[in-house]
Formats: C-alpha cells, sequence, structure tokens
C-alpha cells in the first residue's frame, strides 16, 4: 500500500477529504494534527454510501473549525504493484 500525506489547513479540511475520497483507490484516512498526533482515522470502502459518510464529515467539519493546519495521511492501494506482481508470474 502505498501512504501520501496532504498539509491543509482547517477551512480546506473537509474539501480536501471529500476530493481524496471521490478520486476512489483509498482504504484509509487518518487526520493528524501538525505536531503528529492522530486526531481521527477511518477506513473508505468501495461501496459505502453517502449516509455513512455523513457523521465523520460531521466530525471532520468540528476539527476544521478549528483553524489550525492539519496533515492528512493516505492510504491506497497499488494496482500497479498489483498488476506487476501477476506479470511477473506469468513469465515464470
Amino acid at each position: 500500500m502505498a501512504k501520501e500525506s496532504f498539509f491543509v489547513n482547517g477551512e480546506n479540511l473537509l474539501k480536501k477529504v471529500k476530493e481524496i475520497i471521490a478520486e476512489g483507490n483509498v482504504t484509509k484516512i487518518s487526520i493528524s494534527d501538525k505536531t503528529g498526533k492522530e486526531l481521527m482515522s477511518f477506513p473508505v470502502n468501495i461501496g459505502i454510501l453517502g449516509a455513512v459518510f455523513a457523521p465523520i464529515f460531521v466530525a471532520i467539519g468540528a476539527v476544521a473549525s478549528l483553524l489550525a493546519e492539519y496533515k492528512i495521511t493516505v492510504e491506497k492501494e497499488d494496482k500497479a504493484d498489483d498488476a506487476g506482481a501477476e506479470s511477473t508470474k506469468e513469465q515464470e
């Protein structure tokens, strides 16, 4: 799994999380403060309805209202690595 990190300020936190979820291919999102303390973490499963995310978005909005700087860490599936492993197996 690949990890990516983004630094955003409070007013852009919810917008960025929604963008990340919309991109797809994400398995987990963690939100930390600027000191690295994890504030929240939640899995992102394909097929989860928006209604399930509503309480999460409310919590993110509450955290974002503090107008601080946050780090979003995103875990993504490596489709390229999986495809490469399959092609290697085919060559053997």
